[in-house]
C-alpha cells in the first residue's frame, strides 16, 4: 500500500476490529462473480512441472517486488491472485507485475480483491502460497487465516505492532510447524550470503565472546502521500501507513528491525533481560508525520553481560548516514554489512557470490515447498519484532523494560472501529507521561 494514488476505497460489509478477524475463519466462502472453493494444498509438491499458484496480499512497492522475486525463485511458479486495501493499488500491480512477468501472470478481474477484509477471498481460493505485504498492523489477522487455510507462506517484516499481535503470531507459528507449512520471514538479511558467513565466523568464535553490540540505522526520510479531498481520515493514515504507530509499530520496529535482527541472531535469538532509552519527534514535527518518533536511541542487556547500543533515526539532510552492525569480542570485532572480521590482528573478508537476498528467501522457499522439508522462521521472527517493540516501549515511556513485562504488556493499538471515516490520531508518547501498559 506504499505506492498509494488518488480512488475511494470500498467500505467493506463489517468494520470488525482486530479481535472479532482473529475469531473469524478464513474457510468462508467469498460472494462474486465466481465461485472460490477452499482448497488445502499438499504439503509437499512434485520437484518437476507443478504448478504453484501464488497470491499478493499488500500491493504496495514491497509486496510488487516480492511477487517478481517469487516469480523469479521458481520457473513453474505462477501469480494468480491480487489484493490489496485499495482498487487502484490492485490496478496499478496488475498492469505493472502482468508487464513484468509475462506468461507467470494469471491474474484476472475475478481473481483481484480489494478491501480491507478481501484477505478472506484470498484464503477461500486455490492458491498454494501467499504473500503477506500490508502494514505491519494486519499481519497477525493475516497469518492466522494463511495458516488456518493451509498455505505456504511469506510473511514480510515485522510481524506485529504491539504484545498481544506478537503472542497471536507464535500461536500462528506452532500451528504452522504442526501442519508442515512453510513460514519464510522478510528479515531478508538472515537469507544474505555474506551476512550469513561473516555471522557464521563470529559464532564460530573468531573475536572470542562478544562483549558488546552497536546497530546504526541511521537515514534520512522516506515517501509521504499528499492528502487528496476524498479521502477520509482511516484511507489517509492507510495510505501513509508509515508514520502511524497503529500501523506500523514507530520506525523503530518498521526499519530498524533489520539491525535488531541481526542482533538476535548473533546472541542466538535469546532475548535481553531488559532495555532502557531515549527518543523524541524534534525534526518531523509536522501533523503531516503522523505520531511517530524521529529518533531512538536504546541499550538492551542480555543476562551474560553483553549489551547492545541501538541508534536509528529517519531525518533529513544530516551530514552523516550509516547502516551498519559492529560487533566486538574478546579476541577482536567485526562489521557485519561490511562482511569484515579482525580476529587477533588478522583481517577476513567474505568475497563469494553475492546474489539478491531477496531472491534467495523466495528460492530456498519455493525449494523447501517441493522437496516436503518445511522452513519456519517464525519463532526469530516474533522475537525480533519483539525487540523492537520493546524498545519503542522504553523510549515512549522513559522506563527500564524487561523481556517479561514486555511480553505479557496489554497494549492493543488496535483502532476502536475499521470504518471509513473520521480517525483521531493518539497524541505523540511522552516519555515521564506515557505509561507502560
Amino acid at each position: 500500500m506504499s505506492d498509494a494514488s488518488s480512488s475511494t476505497p470500498s467500505v467493506p460489509a463489517t468494520k470488525p476490529s482486530r479481535r472479532s478477524f482473529l475469531g473469524t475463519s478464513a474457510a468462508a466462502v467469498a460472494g462474486g462473480s465466481i465461485a472460490l472453493s477452499m482448497v488445502t494444498p499438499p504439503a509437499v509438491h512434485a520437484a518437476g512441472d507443478d504448478i504453484l499458484k501464488v497470491a499478493l496480499i499488500g500491493c504496495g512497492g514491497r509486496g510488487r517486488q516480492a511477487a517478481i522475486n517469487a516469480m523469479r525463485a521458481d520457473k513453474n511458479n505462477r501469480l494468480t491472485v491480487l489484493c490489496d486495501a485499495f482498487p487502484d493499488q490492485v490496478a496499478d500491480a496488475q498492469q505493472q507485475l502482468g508487464r513484468a512477468l509475462g506468461e507467470q501472470f494469471l491474474v484476472t478481474n475475478d481473481t483481484c480483491f480489494h478491501g480491507l477484509d478481501a484477505y478472506k477471498q484470498v484464503m477461500a481460493s486455490d492458491v498454494d502460497v501467499v504473500l503477506l505485504c500490508t502494514p505491519t498492523h494486519f499481519r497477525p489477522v493475516h497469518l492466522r487465516a494463511a495458516v488456518e487455510a493451509g498455505k505456504h507462506i511469506f510473511c514480510e517484516k515485522p510481524v506485529a505492532v504491539d504484545a498481544p499481535g506478537i503472542r497471536s503470531c507464535l500461536e500462528s507459528t506452532k500451528m504452522a510447524a504442526e501442519k508442515g507449512l512453510n513460514l519464510v520471514s522478510g528479515l531478508c538479511w538472515r537469507y544474505d550470503l555474506g551476512v550469513r558467513a561473516t555471522i557464521d565466523q563470529i559464532k564460530s568464535g573468531a573475536i572470542g565472546d562478544i562483549v558488546a553490540i552497536q546497530e546504526n540505522y541511521l537515514t534520512g526520510t522516506l515517501w509521504h502521500r499528499d492528502r487528496k479531498p476524498e479521502w477520509s481520515d482511516m484511507e489517509y493514515q492507510l495510505r501513509n501507513w508509515l508514520y502511524y504507530t497503529w500501523l506500523s509499530g514507530d520506525h523503530n520496529v518498521e526499519q530498524h528491525i533489520h539491525s535488531l535482527d541481526k542482533a538476535m541472531w548473533l546472541m542466538d535469538d535469546v532475548p535481553p533481560v531488559s532495555c532502557y532509552g531515549m527518543g523524541g519527534r524534534q525534526v518531523r514535527t509536522d501533523k503531516m508525520w503522523g505520531n511517530i518518533y524521529d529518533h531512538h536511541a536504546v541499550v538492551y542487556e542480555w543476562a551474560n553481560g553483553v549489551k547492545c547500543y541501538a541508534f536509528t533515526r529517519q531525518m533529513a539532510n544530516c551530514g552523516f548516514n550509516q547502516t551498519e552492525d559492529f560487533v566486538m569480542g574478546t579476541k577482536g570485532s567485526a562489521q557485519v554489512l561490511k562482511h569484515e572480521v579482525i580476529s587477533e590482528g588478522k583481517p577476513w573478508r567474505y568475497r563469494g557470490e553475492k546474489p539478491s537476498m531477496y531472491d534467495v528467501e523466495h528460492v530456498e522457499l519455493f525449494k523447501a515447498i517441493r522437496s516436503g522439508t518445511p522452513i519456519n522462521n517464525g519463532n526469530y521472527m516474533c522475537s525480533s519484532t519483539m525487540l523492537a517493540i520493546m524498545g519503542r516501549m522504553a523510549t515512549y515511556t522513559g522506563e527500564q523494560v524487561t523481556w517479561e513485562k514486555a511480553m505479557a504488556s496489554t497494549e492493543d493499538l488496535t483502532p476502536p472501529s475499521y470504518a471509513w471515516g473520521p480517525m483521531e490520531v493518539p497524541p505523540v508518547a511522552m516519555p515521564g507521561q506515557t505509561k507502560f501498559v
